[in-house]
């Protein structure tokens, strides 16, 4: 099956002020990075991104978020927006999310819901059911009840086929505008799936959502996670496991290094952030993957959890084998693992044990690797 190429377009070309901030709000210092860095980092796995903003930034953009291709917005959001999407033309991209750069709380779980929908329609859109009795208003007066059943409020990302939309926003005469994307999509007549949206992805508009937001990230809850990894030993002179190279008459089997410890453990951290397993992120079916080290894996896991502003607070990772001896290399393997995570050696934990000569481990036809990741991420 065809992997479908993603990009991501964070609109951030707004330069009012008139919400009483001292500098656009894209720009708002927000639990340790800027807004911008918090909307932007939220589609890190995506294959491409593109930021739209006003030239006056560019330097503050790319200081903190280097390597990220940074277009000139325009006149109008609409605009700007079709700014972003022209300069991916060359890319060969499936599927294009384009994102508002002040709502740093959208969830994975929305994103996901988007590209979900995009399987089934040319757009897609992440909807909220109003919950709350409407009115009319008219002439500042409270008229009759409007039916809620009927409305519904749309956020950020909003997600389309990448060919149809930029033909939409091509076919635009210049001077029209609309408020968001969606509508662009509808004017061209293209289906719009609804996916579902999220409370908590409101968009900063004046100080007091930034203080919200403030208070909502640093809110966290501790989530634990499971890894389980088995890689058959075969004839060889040495193995790597938990990232220390030791010597012996075997070796594991692998499409990578076949690190059985540092496999284990980056799908217990997956696991703990709800992402899927190390295959979803490094499938063993891709050719850049033969023979790499696992470090590399481990350390991507790592950041993983950085970019969604949470931490790691403990490894613990079981080695089950008859052989080689791990408690000469105990110490070396929690070294290496910290290294690699950026923790101290004291936050991780690196035990052996067998089976008694019972199973493929104690017929020595294979290791096998348990670990357990505990994890701080924000709520």
């Amino acid at each position: 099956m065809h992997k479908k190429t993603t990009a991501a377009v964070i609109v951030a070309a707004g330069k009012g002020l008139r919400a009483g901030f001292d500098l656009p709000k894209q720009y708002q210092a927000l639990s340790g990075k800027t807004v911008l860095q918090h909307s932007t980092l939220k589609f890190s796995s995506f294959d491409h991104t593109v930021i739209v903003a006003h030239p006056d930034y560019f330097d503050r953009i790319k200081e903190v978020l280097p390597g990220v291709l940074v277009v000139a917005g325009g006149e109008s959001r609409t605009q700007s927006v079709f700014n972003g999407i022209k300069t991916l033309r060359n890319l060969s991209i499936d599927y294009v999310l384009i994102h508002d750069a002040a709502r740093p709380m959208v969830t994975p779980a929305v994103i996901e819901g988007v590209l979900e929908g995009l399987n089934t329609a040319p757009a897609a859109v992440p909807v909220m059911r109003l919950v709350d009795a409407v009115k009319t208003v008219r002439g500042g007066a409270i008229g009759h009840d409007a039916d809620r059943n009927a409305l519904v409020t749309v956020q950020t990302p909003q997600g389309f086929h990448y060919a149809p939309i930029l033909s939409a926003f091509e076919a635009l005469p210049a001077e029209i505008t609309f408020s968001d994307d969606i509508a662009v999509a509808v004017n061209a007549g293209m289906a719009v799936a609804q996916t579902p949206g999220d409370l908590n992805n409101f968009k900063i508009t004046h100080p007091e959502d930034l203080a919200k937001a403030e208070a909502i990230m640093t809110e966290f809850k501790t989530c634990v996670g499971s890894g389980y990894d088995v890689h058959r030993l075969v004839d060889g002179d040495h193995m790597y496991l938990c990232g220390v190279r030791i010597d012996a008459d075997k070796t594991l089997l692998g499409h990578s290094d076949a690190d059985v410890g540092l496999h284990a453990i980056t799908d217990a951290i997956f696991g703990a952030m709800a992402a899927g397993d190390i295959g979803d992120h490094f499938p063993p079916t891709d050719p850049q993957w033969k023979g790499a080290s696992s470090d590399i894996f481990l350390r991507e896991a790592g950041r993983f959890v950085s970019n969604a502003g949470g931490s790691i607070e403990h490894i613990d990772v079981t080695l089950i084998c008859e052989a080689p001896k791990i408690k000469p290399h105990r110490d070396a393997m929690r070294a290496r693992i910290g290294d690699v995570l950026g923790l101290p050696i004291d936050c991780i934990s690196v035990k052996a044990t067998t089976t008694e000569q019972l199973g493929f481990t104690g017929r020595g036809e294979g290791i096998a690797a348990q670990a357990v990741a505990t994890i701080r991420r924000p709520r």
